[in-house]
């Protein structure tokens, strides 16, 4: 398991994020796409969002990510969808004549968490990161 590190942090965050574009147009070929994956490449590299993997389709995108735990599901999204959509609007005038709204991604995401965590994994880590103290086994008393 590759685990990141931060000054006071040790982890594997991962998550699976898909989204589409705004009534699901398939507008994410050519040049927008190319530029939708600049984009999403450089939101996440000024974050320390690292793509492990990614595709961008006609309609939709699916990126898989490892992320700091500082940043929330909600956050991600929302800086990768904005700058994304301001960007593209800005780059390519046509877009703005199919999204008159200004709103170039549709509303919502799917995310799941990748990493499935073992009491294995817990146990090692507690073992090799903090004093064992052998009268703590964090129950309540009766």
């Amino acid at each position: 398991m590759d685990y990141r590190y931060g000054s006071h942090t040790v982890f594997n965050i991962e998550y699976h994020f898909v989204w589409v574009t705004k009534y699901r147009y398939k507008v994410l070929q050519g040049e927008v796409a190319l530029r939708v994956r600049e984009l999403v490449r450089q939101t996440c590299e000024s974050f320390e969002i690292r793509i492990i993997k990614g595709a961008v389709s006609k309609d939709h995108v699916h990126i898989f990510v490892s992320a700091p735990p500082t940043m929330a599901p909600s956050e991600i999204m929302r800086r990768i969808k904005g700058r994304s959509a301001t960007k593209l609007f800005e780059e390519f005038p046509h877009l703005k004549k199919r999204y008159w709204g200004r709103h170039f991604w549709a509303r919502g995401y799917f995310c799941v968490t990748a990493v499935q965590v073992t009491d294995e994994m817990i146990k090692n880590y507690l073992e090799h990161h903090f004093e064992p103290n052998p009268d703590d086994n964090f129950k309540t008393e009766s």
